[in-house]
């Protein structure tokens, strides 16, 4: 991969990670339940914490970003996405973060179905499993709240 590429590709990747952290920090701010405020805030602090890593490895591509490609329970894509509101209750609110967070598995996804440069699809391939990892710890946290053991 060539410096534009990475550049263009790096951008891209950061682009969407500011996208993210802006859409849970503004979920936090507008809800009204507490529990649903920690959850977003946590993941804005995630999705800063991504845009963090990958602005170091602008900066030093030398430094190794794979991302292991966590088990995907394919959960948000039986559940349909809820409208945003102030009163949404937890379940809701997880669900609308899985929706989000399967989209960009999906973006990712979709641009390295369409590169030819091996490089290239790596990283999309990489930044794909990144949010993964956020749709799989969504998902873990959504069937606990909507599917609880009882014994």
């Amino acid at each position: 991969m060539d410096q534009l590429e990475f550049e263009k590709l790096i951008s891209i990747a950061i682009k969407r990670e500011i996208e993210a952290y802006e859409f849970y920090k503004d979920v936090a701010e507008k809800v009204d339940d507490k529990s649903v405020k920690k959850i977003f805030s946590d993941l804005a602090g995630q999705e800063m914490g991504h845009h963090d890593l990958l602005e170091r490895y602008r900066m030093d591509q030398s430094i190794a970003i794979k991302f292991k490609a966590p088990p995907d329970f394919k959960v948000a894509e039986s559940v349909n996405e809820p409208l945003l509101t102030t009163s949404m209750k937890p379940a809701d609110a997880i669900a609308l973060a899985m929706k989000k967070e399967q989209q960009a598995v999906e973006f990712y996804r979709k641009l390295a179905d369409m590169c030819d440069d091996p490089g290239v699809k790596d990283a999309y391939l990489n930044l794909a499993n990144m949010e993964t990892q956020h749709k799989s710890m969504l998902e873990k946290v959504f069937v606990d709240i909507g599917y609880p053991e009882e014994f």
